[in-house]
């Protein structure tokens, strides 16, 4: 899978989504059909996400480790990989060495 690098006229939310004390910080945009996605990176840390909506998680630099809720099993996800992530679900992810950099596609 390639990775994505840009998209064209976005509407840009410009006050950043910080979480786990600054662990985790992206910014959401809105595509003008109105599909609403956001771009982010984790840095080096073992964090735990909740879902309310579907998830496409793509990674665009770096790699992590991913668990999802029920498996016991870790994944590693790199550069031009993705996972997904069901609704009113949750996932680990594990980030050591460079940061994680993703897109967030909302379903």
């Amino acid at each position: 899978m390639s990775v994505t690098e840009k998209f064209e006229g976005v509407a840009l939310l410009t006050k950043a989504n910080v979480y786990f004390d600054g662990k985790c910080v992206s910014h959401a945009f809105v595509l003008p059909d109105g599909t609403r996605k956001s771009v982010g990176v984790v840095l080096p840390a073992t964090l735990s996400f909740n879902t309310a909506a579907a998830e496409i998680m793509e990674c665009v630099g770096g790699s992590c480790r991913v668990r999802m809720k029920g498996d016991s099993a870790w994944t590693t996800y790199a550069a031009g990989d993705s996972f997904e992530v069901p609704a009113n679900s949750s996932f680990d992810i594990e980030v050591a060495g460079e940061p994680y950099h993703y897109i967030c596609h909302y379903a």
